[in-house]
């Protein structure tokens, strides 16, 4: 059931995330017959050779590359972290965006005490960590931005200091250390601009828009700005000891309560297909997450 390396988990919840929406549309190609879902929480039922067999029974977050939306998952090994006193629901909620959001302050983005941030896409479950990991990092200011009304009133109780409406933005004057951008296109383009002397613009994402962003190297030079990219995928394909690094980071956070997580919405495996098109559709705050029977 596990190769080597690998491990065997039975599913008990599995969070929904963005990569269903890209692997729903099209935008990944994957092999046919394929099993969505990339993210599992459950008990560790056998492992391949090379793991320590001890680790049957344990609970874990599991990333995977597909087929979280099972009753069983196989998954590395490496990526398959204890989740300690989290229960499993919570744990399901963690799932990629947890670390991503720990990865995206800590990592990327370099966060220091002080510094003013910007977060595009607040209300979402990246949005809703980050703002907390930026305050633990001793983030001195942090603005999110949000679609509409009620999302920018859902996204305040995460801690920013001031929630904007997106079509607000163009407006703001003022400069940031650290913008978090999931969203590209234009919003990309004019983030840049926004940056402080020095400032970093993590892009991680391309929610409304793929169409190519260019920047000047000289401009980026003149203000000491840089443009830098996260890609969580491709890091556990090569270097998964950080990426799981990063989880356990994210797992100890939210078990020492210093982070919450928000699981606004739970269906029934039957009714994935509702959760992924909520998500895409944009009505669904925080983290939704999918209980297997």
């Amino acid at each position: 059931m596990a190769c080597t390396g690998e491990v065997a988990v039975r599913v008990a919840y599995a969070g929904v995330q963005w990569g269903d929406v890209l692997v729903r549309d099209g935008h990944f190609a994957v092999p046919r017959p394929f099993v969505p879902g990339f993210e599992a929480a459950g008990r560790v039922v056998a492992v391949g050779e090379g793991v320590d067999p001890a680790r049957v029974g344990e609970e874990v977050l599991a990333l995977t590359s597909s087929g979280a939306y099972a009753e069983v998952v196989v998954a590395p090994a490496a990526l398959a972290a204890a989740v300690g006193g989290l229960d499993l629901r919570t744990a399901a909620a963690l799932g990629w965006t947890a670390p991503a959001a720990y990865d995206l302050v800590a990592t990327a983005g370099r966060v220091r005490e002080g510094e003013s941030i910007l977060v595009h896409a607040a209300a979402g479950g990246g949005g809703t960590l980050a703002v907390q990991f930026a305050r633990l990092a001793g983030a001195a200011r942090v603005v999110g931005v949000a679609g509409d009304a009620d999302r920018t009133a859902y996204a305040k109780g995460f801690g920013y200091d001031e929630v904007l409406l997106r079509a607000d933005l163009p407006g703001l004057d003022e400069g940031f250390d650290v913008i978090l951008d999931p969203v590209g296109g234009p919003v990309r383009q004019a983030g840049l601009d926004m940056l402080a002397p020095h400032g970093r613009l993590v892009a991680y994402g391309n929610l409304a828009s793929y169409e190519p962003v260019t920047a000047s190297a000289n401009d980026l030079l003149m203000r000491g700005t840089s443009l830098v990219t996260y890609n969580g995928n491709l890091l556990a394909a090569t270097h998964p000891e950080r990426l799981a690094a990063s989880v356990r980071e994210a797992i100890r956070a939210v078990a020492e309560s210093r982070v919450r997580v928000d699981v606004t919405a739970e269906y029934d495996l039957a009714d994935v297909e509702t959760a992924v098109q909520r998500l895409a559709d944009g009505t669904s705050r925080g983290k939704t997450v999918v209980r297997v029977p």
